[in-house]
């Protein structure tokens, strides 16, 4: 997923003073402020809850909570293990280190479908529970972009609320055109 070709590689810091090592996507200047388009180097991994009665086939999920991926990480790292991954607690989002093959075939499936659909595709790497909660461990297959203003020392920082507020009107623009440059490089 994250194979195409980098040269330069920085990290964001959150304010758990976890990092994220990223690829420098794209540089553009707005209103005098130089903003990146980072590309984790690692493959982000959304932790799910799953919860639904015993009664109905309808079940709900639910990205996991801080507190909640406190309590499982453990048990969830021990499981990916378990497929040769190395899952990590990163800013912004879990990472798996290590090979998944079907991710490069779920790749290869969505370039070849002509969707329009909004909804987001995701990869199941596993499922487990932990007491009476099951939770899954799932690789979004659209990559994800993280954007970021660039300081005065030229180092990627987090954006604020009130800076994401004001650049959301251009956030699908700078999606579609990374990801026509990302999807191209897969090809």
């Amino acid at each position: 997923m994250n194979e195409t070709s980098h040269s330069t590689i920085v990290s964001v810091t959150d304010e758990q003073g976890r990092s994220l090592p990223c690829y420098v996507e794209h540089q553009f200047e707005m209103n005098g402020v130089e903003y990146a388009v980072l590309l984790p180097v690692n493959i982000p991994v959304d932790l799910v809850t799953w919860s639904g009665d015993d009664e109905s086939e309808d079940e709900d999920a639910d990205l996991a909570t801080e507190e909640e991926i406190d309590q499982v990480f453990e048990t969830a790292k021990a499981v990916l293990a378990e497929q040769d991954l190395l899952l990590q607690r990163t800013a912004l989002t879990l990472t798996v280190v290590g090979e998944i093959p079907e991710l490069d075939q779920a790749i290869e499936a969505l370039n070849e479908t002509d969707s329009d659909e909004d909804e987001e595709e995701l990869l199941c790497l596993a499922n487990f529970y932990e007491g009476e909660q099951e939770y899954g461990l799932y690789v979004p297959i659209d990559p994800m972009l993280v954007l970021a203003r660039i300081n005065a020392e030229a180092k990627p920082e987090l954006l604020t609320d009130a800076e994401l507020d004001e650049l959301e009107p251009l956030l699908p623009s700078i999606e579609s055109l990374i990801a026509e440059r990302l999807f191209n490089g897969l090809e």
